[in-house]
C-alpha cells in the first residue's frame, strides 16, 4: 500500500528560494568581475533602501550587509507564494587581488548595488648596487 506523499510547507512557500536562506540571514546574488584597475562587485538588492546597508571591507573581505523591510502586508487576506525574501542579509566575498581601500567605491542604482574596489597596482622602482 503506498502512502501519498506530505507535502513540505516551507518549499511550498519559501519555492527554490529556501536554498539562498542561511541560518536568519539571506543572501543576494553576486556577480564579481575584473577590469584593468578594479574589481567591482554587482550585488542584487531589489527593494533594499541605501540607509538600510552596511559596506566593509577587512583586508581581503568584503561585506555588505543590512535588511530589507517586509512589504506592506496590510489588507492580505491569503498568502499564495512568497520567494521575495525580507529581513537581514549578509554576503561574503573575498577579494581575489590585493586592492587599495582608500579606493573602494559603493553606488545603488535600479535594484543593484555596485562597489568598485581599485587594485593595488605593483611599484616598481631601480635599486641601486652598491659596489666597491
Amino acid at each position: 500500500m503506498s502512502q501519498a506523499k506530505r507535502s513540505d510547507p516551507f518549499a511550498e512557500l519559501y519555492g527554490d528560494f529556501a536554498d539562498r536562506l542561511r541560518g536568519d540571514r539571506w543572501q543576494p546574488d553576486v556577480d564579481v568581475v575584473e577590469t584593468e584597475s578594479a574589481i567591482v562587485v554587482r550585488v542584487e538588492l531589489a527593494g533594499v533602501r541605501s540607509e538600510n546597508l552596511r559596506v566593509t571591507i577587512d583586508s581581503n573581505v568584503l561585506r555588505v550587509s543590512g535588511v530589507r523591510l517586509p512589504a506592506d502586508a496590510s489588507g492580505v487576506k491569503r498568502l499564495h507564494q512568497m520567494e521575495i525574501a525580507a529581513g537581514p542579509f549578509e554576503r561574503r566575498v573575498r577579494v581575489p587581488v590585493p586592492i587599495e581601500t582608500d579606493g573602494v567605491s559603493a553606488h545603488l542604482a535600479d535594484g543593484f548595488l555596485t562597489i568598485s574596489l581599485r587594485k593595488r597596482m605593483p611599484v616598481r622602482r631601480s635599486i641601486e648596487v652598491e659596489h666597491e
